[in-house]
């Protein structure tokens, strides 16, 4: 046995010492800390355990057009009036050693910790009830260690001025379980129309797995992964001792019947405008959705509610009420991107999908724009002729054929301009067109003015074929109207917090997506389709609202067999108009391929009544001279029929129009024999 020297001894013994000390110091230092976060807990007294809650939209104007609430009352009830199983299902799930921490599980966060080390992201949280609630009642989500050691100091506040059964029953009155529906009794009147003290254990494992994800999980949005996370609550039951594995199953299998007829009241203004501005907060601006619907934010809008009730009564008058058609509508300010009308559907109570933003049909000969602009970026003028006559092509190497036809098969036979081509919207001239300058160019052209969807470069894609959303339309449109400019739709001018403090302000910006002058040319001649001057073998599209007309326009109306649209502009304000069925059921009567141009004019009309009439100032790159319709040529004292029309400069037409040269020297004859009849008998 060895023995220890005495100085070896003597050396250790300070060490433990020295460790003794500073452990005694620590735990004193700790003890201090603690018993005076104990004593700032108590003498900061007790947090409120409710604060206002409400969000509020707001219009353009100032008008209040909605709240995050829909109008419901939040009720809160006492914790013996909720029904145990809730009570156990939450703490199973949320926080099962919630009565036996202080606020914090420590345990429970260096699990969490070593778990997103592993993992090198946050895939497991660690927050208490107590914590939650902090948060909630604190109402700042920010990632930031002032927000995370203002959080702590309230979740010590709640744990050292409240009971346990206090904080349980303050979290389970105001946590969000989603549409609307704020609290666990709120919230079981919502989902099953009961009170809470009458949920059963499959009730209640439902809406104990929603507030993880109050959207992602909601029973209302996908019933199949709302399953698949009553199944985790029922298993954490399980495993926290609250039922058996037979119960948990048995209740899993439970079939569950839903109250689809909540007591919100419902929205009254603009519903698929306010969800849009929801989705912009939520992805656009990063909030959390408790934030949204709990948030206390003022967001104020781009809405214009004048424009908003003519859009939804224009709509309301145009389209049959019997009929089963659908229709979309965006408006707005091409020089701001700020959307000033949005209609998603005909009747939101009964299906809020939104098919302004959330659809994809096909455009039609909306699409023609692009490609006309892509065509004069690549030579064309409004003069360019070609042959408008039943065609096929062959494409794909000779592997492929593709015939367009026009309207009723109508077809001139012979050349026609390209001014006259999408007047008339001539599909043969549109394909040659296509194939001409290259397939890619259009799908080019499309994307950089902002279409998000998928576009097949193929000969069918100048008469759009490819499906695509009535924002992103309306938002590419918007550039022809803004000299090439292209803005972003707004939906969100500003948004203030709870604490007044603005959070997000919109700041105006626009990109130039385009060659000025070359939408410039192209948005004159998409007034075409308005003008009489330019009717060959065919009238003008625009003509049979072209009565209704009062001051100038430019746009594109399309139609394929299951789809109608009209998107134009004035300089102030763009706005495209879809109709057509949800289940692409082809639209067979005249009146129904009229109403998206009804309504389109009828609300252009209406929305701009009063305001200047203003008309598109000319580029500097771009010159106007007259031409001959039938031909595109510099007009002549002798054609009949004049039309002013812009070119980028140095591309103008030079030769004159020598058609009615004969005309005019046949007239002179007929003129001068008439007079030498007239006066002959005086003689």
């Amino acid at each position: 046995m060895e023995i220890m020297p005495s100085s070896r001894f003597r050396g250790t013994w300070k060490y433990i010492r020295a460790f003794v000390f500073i452990s005694l110091i620590l735990a004193i230092f700790f003890a201090v800390m603690l018993a005076g976060l104990i004593a700032f807990a108590k003498l900061k007294g007790a947090p409120p355990l409710a604060v206002p809650q409400t969000t509020i939209f707001y219009a353009d104007d100032g008008s209040k057009i909605g709240e995050s609430d829909n109008g419901q009352t939040r009720y809160w009830v006492d914790i013996d009036d909720i029904s145990p199983y809730i009570i156990q299902a939450t703490i199973a799930v949320e926080d099962r050693k919630f009565y036996e921490h202080h606020g914090f599980d420590i345990k429970r966060i260096i699990g969490a910790v070593v778990a997103n080390i592993k993992a090198m992201a946050k895939v497991q949280g660690a927050s208490t009830i107590t914590q939650q609630y902090a948060r909630n009642l604190f109402l700042n989500h920010d990632k930031t260690w002032t927000r995370k050691l203002q959080e702590a100091l309230y979740t010590i506040r709640l744990e050292a001025n409240y009971s346990k059964k206090q904080i349980l029953e303050g979290y389970l009155n105001t946590i969000y379980y989603g549409h609307g529906a704020y609290g666990i009794e709120a919230a079981s009147h919502y989902y099953f129309g009961k009170p809470a003290k009458k949920l059963t254990l499959s009730e209640a494992a439902m809406l104990a797995g929603i507030p993880k994800g109050p959207y992602y999980y909601s029973p209302f949005i996908d019933e199949k992964r709302a399953k698949a996370r009553q199944k985790t609550v029922l298993s954490s039951m399980a495993k926290a001792g609250y039922i058996s594995e037979k119960e948990a199953e048995q209740a899993y299998q439970t079939p569950l019947v839903y109250f689809r007829h909540h007591e919100a009241k419902k929205k009254k203004i603009a519903p698929y405008f306010q969800d849009v501005v929801k989705y912009a907060l939520r992805n656009q601006l990063g909030l959390d959705e408790r934030m949204i619907e709990t948030g206390g934010l003022r967001v104020y809008t781009s809405l214009d509610p004048k424009m908003q009730e003519i859009a939804e009564r224009k709509i309301d008058d145009i389209i049959d009420p019997r009929s089963n058609i659908q229709v979309a509508l965006v408006a707005m300010d091409p020089r701001s991107g700020e959307v000033k009308a949005l209609v998603g559907g005909r009747n939101y109570d009964k299906s809020p999908f939104n098919r302004a933003v959330q659809a994809e049909r096909q455009p039609g000969s909306t699409f023609k724009p692009f490609l006309y602009y892509a065509a004069i970026q690549q030579g064309f003028t409004p003069s360019t002729q070609m042959r408008s006559e039943l065609t096929t092509f062959t494409f794909d190497n000779g592997k492929s054929t593709y015939t367009p036809h026009n309207y009723n098969d109508y077809y001139a036979n012979e050349e026609i301009t390209l001014a006259q081509a999408i007047a008339l919207s001539d599909n043969v001239f549109a394909v040659k067109t296509h194939l001409f300058i290259g397939e890619d160019k259009l799908v080019e052209t499309a994307k950089k003015l902002g279409i998000t969807s998928k576009l097949k470069a193929v000969p069918s894609l100048a008469l759009g074929t490819s499906p695509v959303k009535v924002i992103d339309m309306v938002k590419a449109y918007s550039a022809f109207a803004n000299n090439g400019k292209k803005v972003e739709p707004v939906f969100i001018k500003k948004v203030v917090n709870h604490k007044g403090e603005t959070i997000y302000e919109y700041k105006r910006s626009s990109k130039q997506a385009l060659d000025p002058d070359a939408a410039y040319v192209t948005a004159q001649l998409m007034t075409g389709m308005f003008d009489p001057k330019l009717n060959d073998y065919t009238t003008v599209t625009g003509q049979s609202i072209r009565k209704q007309i009062t001051r100038p326009y430019a746009g594109k109306s399309g139609t394929t067999e299951t789809d109608s649209w009209m998107i134009g502009f004035a300089p102030q304000l763009v706005a495209g108009v879809w109709t057509g069925y949800d289940r692409g059921e082809t639209m067979d009567k005249i009146a129904e391929k009229q109403y998206a141009k009804q309504i389109w004019v009828q609300f252009m009309e209406e929305s701009l009544r009063g305001k200047p009439k203003k008309k598109w100032k000319p580029t500097k790159g771009v010159v106007g001279v007259y031409v001959d319709p039938d031909n595109g040529k510099l007009a002549t004292k002798s054609c009949p029929v004049k039309r002013l029309t812009y070119y980028i400069a140095g591309t103008e037409p030079t030769d004159y129009c020598t058609d009615h040269l004969h005309r005019k020297k046949s007239k002179d004859t007929e003129e001068k024999k008439n007079w030498f009849e007239k006066w002959f008998p005086w003689f």
